[in-house]
């Protein structure tokens, strides 16, 4: 199985444009993945720098054909012309999808800096290795306070799910609204993190959870114990860091940990101001 995370910053690259056919060639240029995760997709968001208010699901989609598109909006906001305006991240499978969930993340009160609602996209996919949890998400950028409540939730999420994994079906849970499906235990956490490697929220994330619960492990980690996370973004200037640093994670349950053979990060692209990185299991 291989996966691709990217925060594709609307289509926006280094040049300023949008261009979303440029998005498209650039993951079609990488390799053939089972799973791709974006981050910062529009729908109708004009105010976006170099937007046009672009249906970036639709293209995306368009451009994309045989995987099924699991899109979860953050931020769902009036247009002031009798629309919605959407921002958020998605799930694009080619492997067969089970049940979805679109987690709203919290958004404490921190009136110091500027903020925007939050959102981790789940979504159960079969693969060769067996079903597991394929999560997305894209993590507050200027406030700990809010970025550390949601590693909180997201950990309380995965440890919820696990427990319900292990619970039996009931008669009343056949067909219908109640029908359960399959939640496993094994899941690939990914997304734009909006901390460096060296940041206590990684140790958060990476912290054993109470007996029954798999820990997250970090992928680049695993493959490469003895050296410095690669960076995903400050590759190509920008003004949100001011060295080369890793903000662009993908995390394994402890189960799929001894299952990486590969992590890649593409460096070269300028497509986005952050660059796309892959895991593959085998």
């Amino acid at each position: 199985m291989k996966l691709l995370s990217w925060n594709i910053q609307w289509g926006r690259g280094m040049d300023g444009r949008v261009d979303l056919a440029r998005t498209l060639r650039t993951l079609h240029q990488l390799g053939d993945f089972d799973v791709i995760c974006l981050q910062e997709v529009a729908v109708n968001f004009p105010g976006l720098p170099g937007s046009h208010g672009e249906n970036q699901v639709a293209l995306l989609s368009a451009g994309l054909p045989g995987y099924a598109p699991v899109y979860g909006p953050a931020t769902d906001v009036p247009d002031g012309r009798g629309g919605r305006s959407q921002f958020g991240n998605i799930i694009f499978s080619r492997l067969p999808v089970g049940q979805v969930w679109r987690h709203l993340l919290p958004w404490p009160a921190d009136p110091a800096v500027p903020s925007m609602q939050r959102v981790l996209v789940e979504a159960v996919v079969s693969t060769d290795l067996g079903p597991l949890r394929v999560m997305t998400t894209h993590l507050e950028y200027y406030s700990p306070i809010q970025r550390q409540a949601q590693i909180a939730a997201i950990r309380r999420l995965h440890a919820e799910a696990c427990a319900l994994s292990e619970r039996p079906y009931l008669l009343e849970e056949q067909g219908g609204s109640f029908e359960v499906f399959p939640r496993p235990t094994q899941a690939l956490l990914c997304g734009d993190m909006n901390f460096p490697a060296h940041a206590s929220e990684r140790a958060q994330m990476l912290a054993p959870f109470e007996a029954g619960v798999p820990a997250f492990q970090d992928a680049w980690s695993v493959l490469h114990p003895d050296q410095v996370h690669a960076p995903t973004v400050g590759i190509h200037p920008v003004d949100f860091v001011k060295q080369p640093e890793c903000f662009d994670f993908v995390f394994v349950t402890e189960g799929l940990a001894g299952r990486l053979s590969a992590h890649g990060i593409d460096a070269g692209t300028e497509a986005s101001d952050h660059q796309p990185v892959w895991v593959e299991l085998g």
